[in-house]
């Protein structure tokens, strides 16, 4: 022991020594570097996303359990409906038997089904049926009619966009242009674009359904974009409905077909990914709306925040998102009162029966629902059409949150003469539109029309650039118009045979697109030019938007 007590003080200083050369350092790397709170905030998010993407394998995995409940009622009604028959039985011992073990019907010792003796008689639970009998008499009801779909699943953010046939204008194309361009290529890889073209004429669907896939054939054949049409006799007698708040039977019909449509594209997308987000066919979105979508919900998921609805737009159902594993409460509300009311005031029912109290007052419930429907700001989507759905419905609603959106695109173009056979619109002449003041906007276009744009001096151009259409008026676009250049004859020589030429000796060297855009390279075999055009080759139905004009020159004469 005593040779101990010296060791001890000894062995206590070393300990320290050790332990200062560990911590110190590690101390004063702490310091230095201090906290990684970007490392930290993304293994919050992860985590958040963990989550959500566990309770939707949950829901899945409570589907099939569901749908092996429903069949194993199924054959116990069949045997409790044999068994009853014992005179003539409907089914052989040994299938009853395999029937009983299957269904826990087991008997007792007097023959009987233990669920009788127990008054246990199997109960019939509510179901899509007792709302839509109809669907009864087809067993297609509840498949799409038509679907173009490479089948993506698993992503974080769907996608609703339903459409309809318009009288007087579409704004599906254009929409689904913003949508892409919006996103990034990560953005694209994690989410769904579900087309749902509410028409039952067939001829329609696969009209639409093959401009998307033309104009869209990498995001088609990508899985990112997909359509799917109802059958018909998913809907009701839409003439024989009852007329609810007053309304007149058109538009009775109009909004009760809406919350159909809604509830068949929620059960389609349902299982597809984590989110759902609802749209519309006539909106424009901001870039990179899809994780900044993805960011805000995975942050309230994190914060243990109860939400049942994150709105991304303030009007009507545009940008409203939910999990995908709460879309069965919603779908069941609408099909449950799809004759009664709207479909955004079904929504605000549903969240006001979920949080609010009679005993309270319309403060008290706004604040509660506020703790479910929750506000982002700014807005990510805007509203642009103008025309509904519903015949002589006029929309010029605007989410004032949204911000402005640019409705032309300046440049600087070399110093031309310009001349237009088509009228333009008050102060949006195509002189202002070329020096980049405002966007052109012409009347009615028709075949032989000439935009012309006669340089002072000849130019070697090098690319040409003319968008139509803008954020407000999508669909004022030039249709079968190509552009056309003039070459200075006096210092070219050209073989006309290698170019398609016209009768007054231009040269074509493009076309507007089905999105309203021409864009391309001059040859330099027809440098340098001294006038380039634009050639209306058909009648339109709307006027005509030039929102951006570039002419780009090589440097030099």
């Amino acid at each position: 022991m005593a040779l101990s007590l010296p060791l001890a003080p000894l062995r206590r200083r070393s300990n320290l020594l050790i332990f200062a050369l560990i911590f110190v350092p590690c101390s004063l790397l702490v310091l230095v570097s201090g906290p990684d709170l970007s490392q930290e905030q993304v293994l919050v998010q992860r985590l958040a996303e963990l989550q959500a993407r566990l309770q939707h394998l949950d829901l899945m995995h409570r589907a099939r359990q569901e749908e092996v409940y429903v069949l194993s009622q199924q054959l116990g009604q069949l045997l409790t409906s044999g068994d009853a028959n014992a005179s003539s039985p409907l089914l052989s011992a040994e299938a009853r038997l395999v029937l009983r073990n299957l269904t826990g019907l087991a008997l007792t010792q007097d023959g009987a089904n233990s669920s009788s003796v127990a008054g246990g008689q199997l109960l019939r639970l509510p179901s899509v049926y007792h709302f839509l009998p109809h669907l009864m008499d087809n067993p297609l009801s509840l498949r799409p009619a038509f679907t173009l779909s490479r089948s993506r699943s698993g992503v974080s953010i769907v996608m609703g966009v339903p459409t309809v046939k318009r009288e007087l204008q579409s704004y599906l194309l254009a929409t689904l242009q913003n949508l892409l361009d919006s996103m990034s290529v990560e953005e694209a890889a994690d989410c769904l674009i579900i087309v749902f073209v509410a028409e039952v004429d067939q001829e329609y669907v696969l009209q639409v359904a093959r401009q998307i896939e033309e104009q869209f054939r990498d995001q088609v054949e990508s899985g990112l974009i997909e359509v799917i049409s109802p059958p018909a006799s998913y809907y009701p007698d839409l003439d024989s409905l009852q007329q609810t708040l007053g309304d007149p039977l058109e538009r009775v019909r109009w909004r009760t077909k809406q919350n159909l449509d809604f509830a068949f594209l929620m059960m389609y997308a349902q299982p597809k990914g984590t989110f759902y987000v609802q749209l519309e066919d006539d909106i424009l979105a901001k870039k990179n709306f899809i994780s900044t979508m993805k960011s805000y919900a995975l942050q309230k998921i994190a914060d243990k925040s109860p939400w049942f609805v994150l709105e991304f737009c303030q009007l009507g159902f545009i940008g409203k998102m939910f999990k995908c594993v709460q879309l069965p409460w919603l779908i069941q509300f609408f099909l449950m009162f799809y004759n009664d009311k709207p479909v955004d005031w079904l929504l605000d029912h549903l969240i006001q029966s979920k949080v609010c109290r009679f005993d309270k007052d319309a403060k008290d419930c706004k604040k509660a629902k506020s703790q479910l429907w929750i506000h982002y700001k700014p807005s990510l989507f805007q509203h642009i059409g103008t025309h509904s759905s519903l015949k002589g419905k006029v929309q010029k609603l605007k989410d004032k949150q949204f911000g402005k959106v640019p409705l032309f695109y300046p440049h600087s173009n070399p110093d031309a003469e310009v001349t237009s056979d088509i009228k333009n619109y008050k102060q949006y002449s195509l002189v202002k539109a070329y020096r980049g003041e405002t966007y052109f906007w012409g009347l009615l276009p028709q075949p032989g029309d000439h935009l012309t744009f006669t340089f002072k001096y000849p130019v070697r151009l090098k690319r040409y650039l003319f968008r139509s259409g803008n954020a407000e008026h999508p669909s004022d676009r030039f249709y079968n118009t190509t552009v056309e250049v003039m070459p200075d004859s006096n210092l070219v020589n050209l073989s006309k045979n290698d170019f398609n030429t016209t009768s007054d000796g231009f040269f074509i060297v493009g076309k507007f697109d089905s999105l309203g855009v021409a864009e391309g390279f001059v040859d330099s075999k027809l440098n340098p030019v001294k006038a380039i055009r634009l050639n209306v080759h058909s009648d339109s139905e709307n006027w005509a938007i030039l929102s951006e004009i570039l002419v780009e020159a090589a440097s030099g004469r």
